[in-house]
């Protein structure tokens, strides 16, 4: 089929100049070497370029602070270079008064290892913030005061100020103008937008924090204190959806498109039991004054850049609505948000974690599990290296490469995208962003909740500015497929009209007079082809994992599969690519390491010999073996010294137990302590054991795995006097077809 879009209005937009906006505290945006952050009505910028940021939440609370250190050098080596985290309130303040910041609530410390690692922070204050967590982050004891929370109240408000001085004080000479790497803060999360329940109170009552009535003032309120307190970033930032934006602030916006609270009753909204597909994957304008309908912030969408904070990274499994996360939907989701003009990337979560034990009790929310917060997230509950990691980590390069001129670029659709139905399986879904002469093609064939088909034969024809036709032909593109195209692309003095290929970024190779243009091949494409300007002949690549080719002397081209680019890692001047899907390169402050479940790996470089070989490792052998003890209760048994493992053998990061089973609900057991529990989804459920390794020599080896039975045609016989009220059911399910313990080896590359 052919599709078209007229890039006139685009060329108009982009020759309006843009212009500073005062989201941005002059002050506090200059650091002690020079350099700046700045804010116009487009893009951020750093020190005075046009700049994307790329933002990952991970909760240090979530997460053992031994584990920071290595995540936070695999979040940097996704391209990941903010990073977004929560400050829960009830996560250091669980008892009125009684204040912890230590081990893993110890935030000065994660701050400066995301420093260390060159990544910026974003400081999410609350007091609210939700995050699935007990109250939405509130202690319990805010309940019972004379005050409203999520008020201006006097009293409420002291009780903030409280908080924010204790953040402050972790968080004193760590911002940007002090060369530390916080760069913003969020006051309040989705205020008078969303809530969570009050969890001390009875769930049949259904009572809510409350969601907010004051305005912008509320929020403007909280800066002023948190300025006050000596909290100094270089910009505030609030919640942008269905929220009240100040004039002073950056608002960030989101997209989910599996939303468990549809199911929190049982059921769906009005009644429905299957989950809708959603508007989450076509495209929009989102930022200019002509944005499409249905955006309609309360603001000019003229003034401000459309950024993200909360692009669904995952999302958790809650009690009634459990599923596997596509995790192609993830890049597919970045893809959409760029191709609709927007110009701050920012993934909810990026890395998952288990929520802490409270004194009281657990500090989650009811209908998520009582430890397990993994969101399927791109970095899993124990650092589980994903697809989605690896897809996004190919894309995160194409932004850091091509960011600067992308940034601002104005959004063209061709009539309809922006209205297409979400089951809609027919239309091409694609959006242009340029300057009305050269840009980039996005398409998209992925949908949540319905299957889109693989597409052959499409042709897309651009027509830009000074009326010249690009005709892109042979489009083709697999089932759940993304890909970004370029046209009128400078390679260094020969100009790119057109590939049906997506750059992902350009390399420097030492000695060289020219530079290496790096391209993925989209799975599906029907023709891998580079069409040139000029009497240079045309290029069609092959299905080879790595192809290369000179254009004359100016620019070398390298091409690589998607598989490919999944292994492969960008260097200083070249490429890494490791030998194996679950493998991955990262670089922590002692150098190059290598994460693998395997003992024996390999790396391959272009050019070779510009990265050495993981240094051999001794393999270690990791039972588990499994006992049923009664219908759904079983016993673990692990070898000995299991903490010494992880003392003594350096190179062993993690002992990996998978574990899978039918039922409801798994628990699993050292000692008395609740370690790790799982909602029953039928993926293999994993849990890290290094965390509690001590504690499992402690308790002989042994840890105790109880499957809820998932039960069937459930009723209570009531015929009875109360106290002998009964459950009965048709079936029972509740069964552990395999338990196994796989190591993760970290192994350092050489020189």
């Amino acid at each position: 089929m052919r599709y078209e879009v007229d890039l006139s209005e685009a060329s108009k937009f982009a020759r309006t100049p843009t212009y500073g906006i005062p989201v941005i505290r002059a002050a506090a945006a200059c650091g002690p070497d020079g350099g700046t952050l700045g804010a116009t009505n487009r893009f951020l910028t750093r020190d005075g370029s046009p700049w994307i940021p790329i933002a990952g939440e991970m909760h240090y609370s979530r997460i053992a602070a031994e584990r920071w250190d290595t995540e936070l050098a695999k979040m940097a080596a996704a391209g990941i270079d903010v990073v977004s985290t929560y400050v829960f309130w009830n996560h250091h303040e669980e008892r009125e008064g009684e204040w912890d910041f230590s081990g893993n609530r110890n935030v000065r410390r994660f701050v400066e290892l995301c420093a260390r690692h060159g990544l910026h922070v974003i400081v999410r204050l609350g007091p609210f913030c939700h995050g699935e967590v007990r109250n939405g982050g509130l202690p319990d004891w805010l309940y019972g005061k004379s005050y409203e929370v999520r008020s201006l109240d006097a009293g409420f408000l002291d009780a903030v100020r409280g908080l924010y001085a204790h953040i402050a004080q972790q968080l004193r000479g760590l911002y940007f103008k002090d060369g530390g790497p916080i760069i913003a803060a969020q006051v309040d999360n989705e205020y008078m937008a969303s809530s969570a329940p009050w969890e001390m109170t009875t769930g049949i009552s259904r009572e809510w924090v409350p969601s907010g009535h004051d305005g912008a003032g509320y929020l403007e309120r909280l800066r002023d204190i948190a300025i006050e307190e000596g909290i100094d970033p270089p910009m505030f930032t609030c919640t942008g959806w269905q929220s009240p934006v100040p004039d002073d602030m950056l608002p960030l916006w989101g997209g989910y498109a599996y939303r468990p609270w549809l199911f929190y009753d049982g059921v769906g909204a009005e009644g429905m039991t299957e989950h809708p597909a959603t508007d989450e994957y076509r495209y929009r304008r989102l930022h200019g004054s002509s944005t499409s309908d249905g955006f309609d912030p309360p603001y000019d969408p003229d003034s401000r850049p459309y950024a993200c904070c909360e692009m669904g990274g995952g999302m958790f499994n809650s009690y009634d609505y459990r599923f596997v996360l596509p995790k192609r939907s993830v890049d597919a989701m970045a893809n959409i948000k760029l191709g609709s003009g927007c110009d701050f990337l920012g993934y909810y979560m990026f890395h998952g974690g288990t929520n802490p034990k409270g004194a009281a009790g657990f500090l989650n929310e009811g209908q998520t599990p009582k430890r397990s917060y993994d969101f399927q997230a791109p970095l899993g509950e124990f650092g589980q290296v994903r697809e989605s990691y690896r897809r996004l980590r190919t894309l995160h390069e194409f932004v850091k490469a091509f960011g600067p001129e992308l940034a601002g670029m104005p959004v063209s659709l061709q009539d309809g995208q922006d209205r297409i139905d979400p089951s809609d399986s027919e239309t091409l879904r694609y959006a242009v962003r340029s300057d009305g002469e050269r840009g980039f093609v996005s398409i998209d064939n992925f949908q949540d909740h319905a299957r889109v088909p693989s597409r052959h034969g499409e042709q897309i024809d651009v027509t830009t500015g000074t009326g010249e036709r690009i005709r892109f032909t042979g489009i083709g593109l697999a089932e759940g497929e993304n890909c970004i195209l370029p046209f009128n692309m400078d390679l260094d003095g020969v100009r790119l009209v057109r590939a049906n290929l997506q750059p992902v970024t350009v390399l420097r190779v030492p000695g060289r007079p020219f530079r290496t243009f790096v391209f993925l091949k989209p799975d599906g494409m029907d023709e891998l082809t580079f069409h040139f300007e000029g009497d240079i002949q045309d290029v069609t690549v092959g299905k080879a994992d790595f192809e290369r080719f000179m254009v004359r002397d100016a620019a070398e081209i390298v091409c690589v599969t998607r598989a490919l680019a999944g292994r492969m890692t960008v260097l200083d001047g070249g490429l890494a690519f490791v030998d194996d899907d679950n493998a991955l390169l990262y670089e922590d402050g002692d150098g190059w390491t290598l994460e693998s479940p395997r003992a024996e790996n390999g790396i391959a470089a272009y050019p070779e010999g510009l990265l050495g070989s993981p240094r051999p490792v001794e393999p270690v052998s990791v039972y588990a073996r499994l006992r049923r003890l009664h219908a759904d209760r079983y016993e673990i048994a692990l070898p000995a010294g299991m903490g010494r493992l992880f003392r003594d053998q350096r190179q062993v990061a993690d002992v990996m137990l998978n574990i899978a089973y039918q039922g409801d609900i798994g628990w699993l057991f050292c000692g008395d302590v609740l370690i790790a529990d799982n909602f029953c989804n039928g993926e293999t459920w994993q849990v890290g054991l290094r965390d509690y390794a001590d504690a499992i020599d402690a308790a002989g080896g042994k840890l105790t795995l109880v499957v809820t039975p998932l039960r069937r045609g459930v009723r209570v016989k009531v015929t009875s006097s109360m106290a002998a009220r009964l459950e009965q059911s048709d079936a029972c399910v509740a069964d552990v077809t395999d338990v196994y313990a796989t190591p993760v080896y970290h192994m350092p590359v050489g020189e």
